[in-house]
């Protein structure tokens, strides 16, 4: 958490939040109010995400049409909490993405959908003939909690870091205004979990 609540690693979280716009949470917060919000309230929030007792708000349900036809559900955070996951992110990232396949293209830094596509090309060079699309169903809707806590806690040892992992995970989501409770799955649409429109591959 010190390393997530450092100056450096906040500011570069706001950047991005900040860069990437993005539609108001439950509280109705516009990422332009961000700003304002953080110096009248941000010594409290700190606080409160230092000592493990800060609460995330329910994310805003949202409904989006489907390629292959059908909706999926999105979860939109509040702004605040887009910020502080995005710390936890830029954190949790430089601890595990070393550890990944080189191969390994999705939501990576510096890595790009051209690039796999380039290194396919080397594999028909090679003579590879024959290409795999698979896609796993609802895959972000039926992760395991206590398994995707057991693999973090493999790497992570701040006890305080992992509950506020935990309380993301079982964000309420807000639907025709009654907040429902996530027993399992991701919040898609927030910066801990990639964007829903891309492969299926989480920050793990």
């Amino acid at each position: 958490m010190p390393i997530i609540l450092s100056r450096t690693n906040l500011t570069a979280a706001y950047k991005r939040v900040v860069g990437n716009k993005g539609s108001a949470g439950i509280d109705g917060m516009k990422v332009s109010e961000l700003m304002t919000h953080l110096h009248e309230n941000w010594t409290v929030i700190r606080d409160q995400l230092a000592n493990g007792t800060y609460q995330p708000q329910a994310v805003k349900g949202k409904e989006i049409s489907k390629a292959s036809g059908g909706v999926r559900l999105l979860g939109i955070p509040t702004v605040m909490d887009r910020l502080i996951q995005q710390s936890i992110h830029q954190v949790l990232n430089e601890i595990w993405d070393y550890s990944f396949s080189k191969f390994s293209y999705g939501f990576r830094p510096f890595r790009r959908a051209h690039h796999a596509l380039k290194q396919a090309q080397v594999y028909l060079n090679d003579g590879y003939q024959d290409v795999i699309d698979l896609d796993l169903k609802s895959f972000f809707d039926r992760v395991n909690h206590n398994k995707l806590v057991s693999l973090l806690e493999r790497r992570i040892g701040d006890k305080v870091l992992l509950k506020l992992i935990q309380k993301y995970l079982k964000s309420g989501i807000m639907l025709g205004g009654l907040v429902q409770k996530r027993q399992s799955g991701t919040p898609q649409g927030s910066p801990i979990t990639p964007p829903t429109q891309k492969a299926t591959l989480s920050f793990l």
